[in-house]
């Protein structure tokens, strides 16, 4: 099996056709008739500098700034910068659970290696950021079919071994990129919310557009186990042998909680969240979600 077949099904491809990844709110754009933009005439502002990426034009390369720093970089224009999505995948060990298809990293995988691919082949950018204590990996956007590849081998290399710190990783990842734009991110979210919204600010205050792809197993949505069971943390070495029956209403009550107050975050920073079960096909998660911004697009 080669290494993209293992993240990419051309089925769920086959049933994403003539569904584009459209942005919700107005984006700058060079492909005239493809995405809205806010911009007209022909006078471009000056944006900033990204890393040159294999591809790019070395037109647009500034040499001035090669001979200070040995090393390239793009000059970006308001008008050329496209339609950019950022996915943001947390490969902390709680993302381990599950297994085969059903485990949280390998389906957060798949499920960003095909918006990826969906995402260039109609000739926009993307970028893929890991993290969990610290950002662990990044590859700068990029829309060519190459750049799918990079993603998916540094997808092939996470080894998930440490804890979540959500905070400190998204303002990382969030200094690399420029401004409206769309950042994915898909995690479990298990840690600080406060800090998570604390980070969230700061991407809406950059005018980016934020999906937060919530990756959750069977399991921990129903709590359905049965007999003694023992707990092992995955981000921790406590272990607890129980009655799940005996604790499950409890739990679930928890749960419930922690859900409610992700949604107020959504809320109240206008975001996305997208709640996913890992046992759930993945086009069909694509699918609803892809239905639902066109809602939202087609509202505003």
């Amino acid at each position: 099996m080669s290494i993209l077949s293992r993240y990419i099904n051309p089925q769920v491809l086959e049933q994403m056709a003539h569904r584009p990844i459209e942005p919700r709110d107005l984006v700058y754009g060079n492909l005239a008739g493809a995405h809205k933009s806010p911009l007209s005439g022909f006078a471009v502002e000056f944006a900033g500098h990204r890393e040159y990426v294999a591809g790019d034009d070395p037109r647009h390369v500034d040499w001035r700034l090669y001979y200070k720093r040995d090393r390239l970089f793009i000059k970006q224009y308001e008008l050329e910068t496209n339609f950019v999505c950022h996915l943001l995948l947390d490969v902390s060990a709680s993302m381990r659970y599950g297994e085969a298809a059903e485990q949280k990293l390998q389906y957060a995988a798949q499920l960003a290696a095909t918006l990826a691919y969906a995402i260039v082949q109609q000739n926009d950018k993307v970028s893929l950021g890991t993290f969990d204590d610290r950002v662990r990996g990044w590859v700068p956007p990029g829309n060519t079919p190459a750049q799918v590849i990079r993603m998916i081998e540094h997808l092939d290399d996470i080894k998930p071994v440490e804890k979540t710190r959500l905070t400190e990783s998204l303002q990382d990842l969030g200094g690399r990129m420029g401004r409206r734009e769309i950042v994915m991110i898909c995690s479990d979210f298990f840690g600080d919310l406060p800090g998570l919204e604390e980070a969230v600010q700061r991407l809406r205050y950059q005018r980016h557009e934020v999906v937060l792809f919530h990756i959750l197993h069977h399991d921990e949505i129903a709590f359905e186990f049965d007999g003694m069971v023992k707990f092992q943390g995955l981000e921790a070495v406590e272990e607890y042998l129980t009655s799940p029956q005996e604790i499950r209403a409890a739990y679930l009550k928890s749960f419930g909680r922690y859900v409610a107050q992700l949604d107020e975050i959504c809320q109240r920073n206008k975001i996305e969240r997208v709640q996913v079960d890992t046992r759930r096909p993945l086009a069909g998660v694509i699918l609803d979600h892809l239905n639902q911004r066109a809602v939202l697009r087609g509202a505003r």
